[in-house]
């Protein structure tokens, strides 16, 4: 009767995981597509990483597409867990402490609610693993348990530390612009 029950468990577990991936894996494909390809595309990206403050803004916008585009990849087929999750983890972190920072909590007031979420999920497909409906468990490489995990928020949040220590650097409120910047080119 155990072994019956635990079969089970398994198959939810594994539902679950690939519920989880196909939630979180597109929907991050899409954020990495959109700076590609939306209606800026990089130029367009390059000026909102440069607004944030990340310098290079050009390297870090192509680094977050590539990111997102990669990372979603592998969360959508199960593959390479736990790295793309804790890719998704650095990512949002980082959204976390720049561009939602000081906007609250609810996203539609540009807070960090959402990001936190995406951050959370992608920690517990990493606790789950990627499940029997995966490229890793076609494979024979199966990852899931609670040091995977916390090694995946540990990498993603670590990694987002490295990135905001070396390359962040917004701008004060009130600071006069840029040396060689055109007078209103700031707007």
């Amino acid at each position: 009767m155990a072994k019956g029950s635990s079969a089970r468990q398994a198959r939810r577990s594994d539902g679950a995981a690939l519920l989880l991936r196909l939630a979180v894996g597109p929907m991050l494909f899409t954020h990495g597509y959109n700076k590609v390809f939306g209606p800026g595309g990089l130029h367009g990206a390059t000026r909102w990483f440069d607004a944030l403050g990340f310098k290079p803004a050009n390297v870090h916008a192509r680094l977050a597409a590539a990111v997102e585009l990669g990372a979603g990849s592998l969360l959508t087929v199960g593959a390479a867990s736990p790295l793309p999750a804790a890719a998704a983890i650095g990512v949002m972190t980082t959204a976390t402490l720049t561009d939602h920072k000081g906007k609250g909590f609810f996203v539609f007031k540009g807070g960090w609610e959402y990001t936190a979420l995406v951050a959370v999920v992608a920690s517990a497909i990493a606790t789950l693993g990627p499940g029997r409906y995966s490229w890793d468990a076609l494979r024979r490489r199966q990852r899931s348990g609670l040091r995977w995990g916390l090694l995946a928020a540990a990498l993603g949040v670590g990694g987002s530390a490295a990135v905001l220590a070396t390359s962040y650097h917004p701008e004060a409120p009130g600071s006069p612009p840029a040396a060689g910047t055109p007078a209103g080119a700031e707007d």
